[in-house]
């Protein structure tokens, strides 16, 4: 059992060609009994046994009480019968032909009627075949009538009596006898064919029959036409005509007052007998002939409707007219039958194993296997891989690098599959490892890393990493509480790109950046205290020439400044090139007398200190020689070294 279509309305594959892993035909022949009770194998199970032909599949349907399903097929042409309470096969039938379609004429499997492809009709019972008889054309599909108990046989080609219409078939089965065939208009025929007609010839393709409602039957023709008889009246009623290509598919609703037709471009209909105008009209988008049309109804009432062509088989929202699920099955589809109050399809198609899908939302599982209820819930969350087993697929230049391709054709080893090669597990590894020693060491480190990689995606990280502007994250993170940083600028979208592009970097050695930020520190040392230090190196040679004299003027005209001013200052508790000067402990005794020092911005050792003396004693002291101007080209031993700007 395999989950097929994960979509809105999952779709089960529960036994066909899909449902194991993809292995070779020689290899699933040999493994068939061995992987029986693998692990990996439990959900790949019989659900019918030998629910399968050696060739291909024709038909397949189910009794009207749930407890048989017949279907036929080749080669050699047979039917077999399943029950469905045993869940095995109780017996297959050979016949001389092969079989083109069948009805079951009881509530279970013992009355069939079959259509053979040599224009016979077969009549079955539990003891073998009971009657068979000849028809005078080949016919296309089968029809029963339960009022009167007649057989409705859709044929090929026009009448005897030159009518120029087509025929279908009366057999009464009570009677034992044909009657008189309702004649279909199928248009013309080539002048001068046989009985059988042409290869252009018209034909009436199939039939259907509101067996709970009114009775109507109708038969579409390969003109694109649609005609309605009376059972009662033995006449035709009315004729629905327009259609695009011939009609291959009629369907009756549960009520009987809408009808489903499929043509032979894929194009669906749906028609209410009141109304020649369709109420929905689909594409089933392959342009193949549509093979069946099916109404069904969910648990909830909702009506669905079913078509299929050879390649895919869609579910139609009758209401809206919107696509409910689809299944596509790997092999081409001959036909498509559904479980009554359930939500199994069955399929007859070309490959060996016939298909059956389970679709939950259309129904419980069928009371004989309810058991794949409980299977689709503990499916629900599992993930398969299809993978082949113990084999390793190899193409030519794959086989040549592990010096492999000698082997081609002279041994068993090797086994040919489509553009390459199936090799067993253990000779790919030894190979491997032949032609490369270093193979496993480089395996074990490759998974070391992965997981060291893992390991470290689950640890807590105090810090975030970005590629732009670390720094303001780092400030953010530092300045805002850690449980409210997702909420804030990191785990805003808006501003993903200031930590990812790299415009958006932020250069805090710019004029921009300093101006709006004078007091952040940079990494590198600023342009200002380095022209400093360059001049204070220069300037620093000797302190016994300063200028008193200037220094003072500077701090004048410094003060005089406006407080608005931006001044830049350098302290330092050492003049650069300067003398240190240390006194002994003792020497540090305080002055007499009062001592008041100026208040100065500029700390270290230098000080100006003023002490106040009467003005008598200063006036009589001598006057200081005037002051040597110094000149432009002399280098100032000042250590102001803001003194030139």
């Amino acid at each position: 059992m395999k989950l097929t279509n994960p979509g809105a309305v999952p779709v089960y594959t529960v036994s066909g060609p899909s449902t194991a892993r993809p292995l070779p035909e020689w290899l699933a022949r040999r493994r068939k009994r061995s992987a029986k009770y693998e692990p990996e194998e439990l959900n790949n199970f019989e659900l019918l046994q030998n629910f399968d032909f050696e060739e291909a599949s024709n038909c397949v349907r189910v009794s009207e009480d749930g407890n048989w399903i017949m279907s036929s097929g080749t080669y050699k042409p047979q039917f077999h019968v399943h029950n469905t309470q045993e869940l095995s096969l109780s017996f297959a039938r050979h016949t001389k032909s092969e079989n083109t379609t069948f009805i079951m004429l009881s509530q279970d499997y013992t009355k069939s009627v079959h259509l053979q492809s040599d224009r016979s009709i077969e009549f079955h019972t539990p003891m073998g075949c009971h009657y068979e008889v000849r028809l005078p054309r080949f016919g296309r599909d089968l029809a029963y009538l339960r009022q009167s108990t007649e057989v409705l046989i859709p044929s090929v080609g026009l009448s005897a009596d030159g009518s120029g219409m087509g025929e279908v078939f009366r057999l009464d089965l009570e009677r034992g006898q044909f009657l008189r065939p309702w004649q279909v208009d199928v248009g013309e025929d080539e002048p001068g064919a046989g009985l059988q007609g042409s290869i252009n010839v018209g034909a009436v393709n199939v039939a259907a029959v509101a067996e709970s409602t009114h009775g109507l039957c109708a038969f579409g023709t390969t003109v694109g036409t649609v005609e309605f008889y009376d059972p009662r009246s033995r006449n035709r009623v009315a004729v629905l005509g327009g259609q695009e290509g011939e009609i291959t598919a009629l369907d009756y609703s549960r009520d009987g007052l809408s009808l489903a037709l499929g043509t032979g471009t894929g194009i669906v209909q749906v028609f209410d007998l009141r109304n020649p105008r369709p109420l929905m009209r689909k594409d089933q988008g392959m342009g193949l002939p549509i093979k069946n049309i099916i109404h069904l109804t969910t648990p909830t009432e909702e009506k669905k409707l079913l078509t299929a062509d050879k390649r895919i088989i869609k579910l139609w929202d009758e209401q809206s007219g919107d696509l409910w699920t689809s299944i596509e099955p790997t092999v081409d589809i001959n036909h498509v039958a559904h479980v009554p109050d359930s939500g199994m399809l069955l399929t007859a198609n070309e490959g060996k194993q016939m298909h059956s899908f389970f679709i939950p939302n259309l129904g419980l599982a069928p009371r004989w296997c309810h058991f794949l209820d409980n299977m689709v819930h503990e499916m629900e969350n599992e993930k398969r891989v299809d993978t082949y087993d113990n084999y390793k697929f190899l193409t030519i230049p794959e086989l040549k690098q592990l010096s492999l391709a000698h082997l081609v054709g002279k041994t068993n080893l090797l086994r040919p599959y489509m553009h390459g090669y199936f090799v067993h597990s253990k000779l790919y590894d030894q190979a491997r490892l032949i032609a490369n020693p270093y193979v496993w060491e480089e395996e074990r480190a490759k998974r070391v890393k992965e997981k060291v990689e893992k390991a470290r995606e689950s640890r807590i990280r105090g810090v975030k990493k970005v590629k732009v502007n670390q720094k303001l994250v780092d400030k953010i993170v530092d300045r805002s509480d850690k449980k409210k940083i997702a909420a804030g600028v990191l785990g805003d979208s808006r501003f993903g790109k200031l930590f990812e592009d790299e415009e958006f970097k932020v250069d805090e050695m710019s004029r921009e950046f300093r101006a709006l930020n004078p007091s952040t520190q940079v990494g590198g040392q600023d342009v200002a205290v380095q022209h400093v230090k360059d001049d204070s190196s220069v300037t620093s040679n000797s302190d016994d020439e300063s200028d008193p004299e200037s220094e003072v003027e500077s701090k004048t005209k410094k003060s005089k400044k406006s407080k608005d001013d931006v001044v830049m200052q350098v302290s330092s508790s050492k003049i650069a090139g300067g003398k240190a000067k240390d006194t002994a402990f003792g020497q540090r005794a305080p002055r007499t007398g009062r001592v008041t020092k100026a208040r100065t911005d500029v700390v270290g050792e230098q000080k100006i200190t003023f002490v106040p003396e009467s003005k008598k004693k200063k006036q009589a002291e001598p006057e200081a020689a005037p002051t040597r101007k110094r000149h432009d080209g002399r280098r100032s031993a000042s250590t102001n070294t803001f003194r030139r700007l």
